[in-house]
């Protein structure tokens, strides 16, 4: 027999279902996929819509639009690692896609990413969780969650991961919550100076240059600083900086080294280690134009702060800048001026860029063709200028000034602004001053005044006041006419505009004719409805109301009714009567046009001869030939002249006496009572107090009139005055002659003179003389004084 072999038992059958291997060229069929419960599926799915994202953002927008960002969305918090891991890779990769990232923004999964920033996790996860933070953080929402669900911490723990992809992801996450105030704050709390500064040493420039820009924003913080400090951050920077391997990130370098030397400390801190000559060695060296300029920015950034001026002036820092001025390259030279003015806010500094001659290359950099340069240098120059004579000077020496008004004339707003302050630096100085204005600079100013731009208004105006502080100024001022418009800016809504102008109206109004047009043109009017205010009004509106009063002494009699003892009455003088507050008080010429009316006759004072009476003509063939010409026909007049006041030869007498009679006399009472008897002579003699009903001034007034078929009277013509024409002229003969006295005018045709003379009981003493106010009779006892406040000088005062 064969051997016996044994049979083989039958397979049991299975409840398990066979691995089928699913192949599809269907997106869609792929994406239904990622429903499956199965790993294995899950994963084969989630590779599949890696590859085919990766095929270009077509593929991306297709999957998105077929639903397949959703479920990824969950499958990042998947627990099988694999599925979770290949769920963040598609995902990252389609999150380059702007529709993809507004859809994950919307589906809220930032706190599950955060979640997966954890130590214990996969690299690969925290590649791609921290690609996607790095993608959604750019949105200011984002940042805001990422914060608030402390993402920034993990974040700052992944700056150490051994892979160079988490770094660069995470320091740019970083980098973008740093933007934010309180991202900025955290990551000092947090320690994590630390890693970022460890970043530098790496040898992928992208990571490099996000850490950089990380250390620029978180540096803006003064805690961080200290910090930065405390880690020797400086060092590190001027290492990176002496590295010509990384001059591509020296630029970014340099701005955080900017933000840090704006504290004292920093800056001490850096002089002590020898750091600022390295680093002013650096800057003076040829190299990149742009690494170059930002240097010389960050010191300027330091010399914002005295304590660091001190220090750079110390290292001889202006020297250094005054050679970049040289250089032909435009940031350079911009930057280089910039540092100028920060480093003229020392005062020691503003002279040693003019003993170095800095001051002539900036003046020439104001003929350059960039604005960006001529706006520096204007900057430069009028930090220079300011309150330094020898700087003004040295711009003036260079021809600066005229350079200066040609950029009034055609530069940019904030070069305009500059040049009209250098300007007014320059125009304290006479010489200065009139070759300033012998350029045109009155008529270059006259435009920026009719500027809508604030800074330029307020320069401009100051500028004019610079210029206009003496007569040739204000009459260049005038003859181009800017007073209306300097008038008109007093009711500018805008304060300091207003105030700018006010202080202009008061330089100018040092001038009386400038003062009269001023007034003319409502410069009074505005003024006291400025000072009615209470929000409105300041020192320089009341400053300016009452230097205009004081320069036109007819407008502040009429309106105030008092002239004080210092207001000195001249030739061109008159009274037109009160004026009530918010009127604008007539001027002579205007009131010489009227026709003969029924209202009071103004008194005007011309004492002044004629210009030609020093040929030898007599003052009675002078009258009569003025009187000769007026009555020509108008058709031999070859032009219309100007209208004058006419000459008034009475009251020419009488100055002339008063210089015989009163001046010669030793003691001031007898001064006052002769001067006082002179004018009751000259205007009707004594008037008996109960019989004044009888004296017909008025009536003598209205004659007047008629006969110089005027409403003008000149003062020296009246032979019948009563109280407020002998007031005026007893003053305007004391003022002649030097003589002090005020003249107030009271109500129905009342005015008087006050005197100052010592009271007659401390006279007597010769101890500590008090003054006291005297009230001198014009009218019935010439010559008695009258203590203020008495009975007998009330009655003076009133009916």
């Amino acid at each position: 027999m064969g051997k016996k072999i044994k049979k083989e038992a039958e397979p049991q059958p299975k409840h398990e279902f066979e691995p089928l291997p699913i192949e599809s060229k269907s997106a869609a069929t792929v994406i239904l996929m990622l429903q499956s419960p199965e790993e294995e599926v899950l994963v084969k799915a989630l590779e599949a819509i890696r590859r085919f994202a990766e095929n270009g953002d077509e593929n991306k927008s297709s999957l998105m639009a077929l639903g397949a960002v959703e479920p990824l969305t969950c499958l990042i918090t998947h627990d099988d690692k694999t599925v979770c891991r290949n769920a963040f890779t598609a995902l990252g990769v389609m999150v380059s896609d702007n529709d993809v990232k507004r859809l994950i923004k919307k589906l809220n999964i930032i706190p599950s990413i955060i979640t997966k920033l954890a130590p214990e996790e996969d690299v690969i996860v925290h590649e791609f969780a921290t690609l996607l933070l790095a993608h959604l953080s750019v949105d200011i929402t984002c940042k805001v969650q990422i914060f608030q669900h402390d993402g920034l911490e993990p974040l700052l723990h992944l700056l150490s991961s051994p892979d160079p992809d988490v770094k660069k992801n995470s320091v740019e996450c970083i980098y973008n919550l740093v933007q934010e105030c309180s991202s900025r704050v955290a990551v000092h709390k947090l320690n994590g100076l630390p890693p970022l500064l460890e970043l530098l040493g790496s040898e992928f420039p992208i990571i490099q240059q996000f850490a950089l820009r990380t250390l620029e924003s978180i540096s803006t913080d003064r805690e961080t600083r200290a910090a930065f400090r405390e880690q020797q951050g400086f060092d590190r920077l001027l290492e990176f900086l002496t590295n010509k391997e990384f001059t591509d990130l020296h630029l970014e370098a340099l701005k955080v080294i900017s933000n840090c030397m704006e504290d004292a400390e920093s800056m001490q801190l850096i002089q002590g280690n020898g750091g600022l000559e390295k680093l002013l060695q650096f800057i003076i060296t040829p190299t990149a134009h742009d690494i170059q300029a930002n240097a010389v920015k960050a010191i300027s950034r330091a010399a914002q702060r005295s304590e660091n001026r001190k220090i750079l002036h110390e290292q001889n820092f202006e020297k250094a800048l005054i050679g970049l001025l040289a250089v032909e390259n435009d940031n350079i030279r911009t930057a280089a001026c910039q540092a100028v003015s920060a480093m003229s806010k020392n005062l020691s500094s503003r002279d040693t860029f003019r003993q170095f001659d800095g001051i002539r290359p900036i003046v020439q950099l104001l003929s350059s063709e960039g604005n960006e340069v001529k706006e520096a240098a204007a900057e430069a120059l009028s930090s220079l200028t300011h309150g330094n004579q020898l700087n003004a000077y040295a711009v003036y020496e260079a021809d600066g000034d005229k350079l200066l008004v040609q950029l009034l004339q055609n530069g940019s707003p904030a070069a305009v602004v500059h040049a009209a302050a250098v300007l007014s630096s320059m125009a304290s100085q006479e010489v200065l001053r009139c070759s300033i204005l012998s350029h045109g600079a009155m008529q270059a100013l006259l435009k920026l005044l009719h500027s809508t731009n604030k800074p330029i208004l307020i320069s401009a105006t100051q500028a004019v006041a610079a210029l206009a502080c003496d007569a040739e100024g204000r009459a260049e001022l005038r003859n181009v006419g800017g007073l209306p418009q300097l008038v008109n800016l007093l009711t500018s809504k805008d304060t300091e505009i207003r105030r700018s102008a006010c202080w202009a109206v008061t330089v100018c109004a040092n001038d009386e004719p400038a003062a009269t047009e001023m007034c003319r043109l409502g410069a009074l009017e505005i003024l006291q409805e400025i000072n009615c205010s209470l929000n409105r009004k300041n020192k320089f509106s009341e400053a300016a109301f009452q230097r205009l009063l004081n320069s036109n002494l007819s407008v502040k009699y009429s309106l105030t009714g008092h002239l004080f003892t210092t207001d000195i009455t001249t030739d061109g003088f008159y009274d037109p009567g009160q004026t009530r507050d918010g009127h604008r008080v007539p001027d002579l010429e205007d009131i010489a046009k009227q026709v003969i009316n029924q209202h009071r006759a103004i008194i005007a004072v011309n004492g002044n001869p004629p210009a030609d009476k020093s040929k030898g003509k007599g003052w009675q063939e002078d009258e009569k030939q003025r009187c000769d010409d007026e009555c020509k026909p108008q058709q031999e007049a070859v032009e219309e002249k100007p209208w004058t006041l006419p000459y008034d030869a009475q009251f020419n007498s009488l100055i002339k006496e008063t210089f015989k009679s009163v001046l010669p006399l030793h003691e001031e009472v007898e001064m006052y009572t002769a001067l006082a008897k002179l004018v009751c002579d000259a205007m009707g003699g004594p008037v008996d107090i109960e019989k004044q009903h009888d004296f017909l001034w008025e009536l003598h007034l209205s004659e007047l009139k008629v006969e110089m078929q005027s409403n003008i009277i000149p003062i020296g013509k009246i032979k019948k005055g009563t109280y407020y024409h002998r007031a005026l002229l007893f003053k305007v003969l004391a003022d002649r002659i030097g003589l002090s006295c005020s003249l107030v005018r009271g109500q129905y045709s009342r005015a008087w003179n006050e005197v100052l003379l010592p009271s007659t009981t401390t006279k007597a003493t010769g101890f500590n003389p008090q003054l006291q106010t005297y009230i001198i009779d014009l009218m019935h006892k010439p010559g008695t004084l009258m203590k203020c406040g008495t009975p007998a000088a009330v009655q003076y005062q009133t009916i």
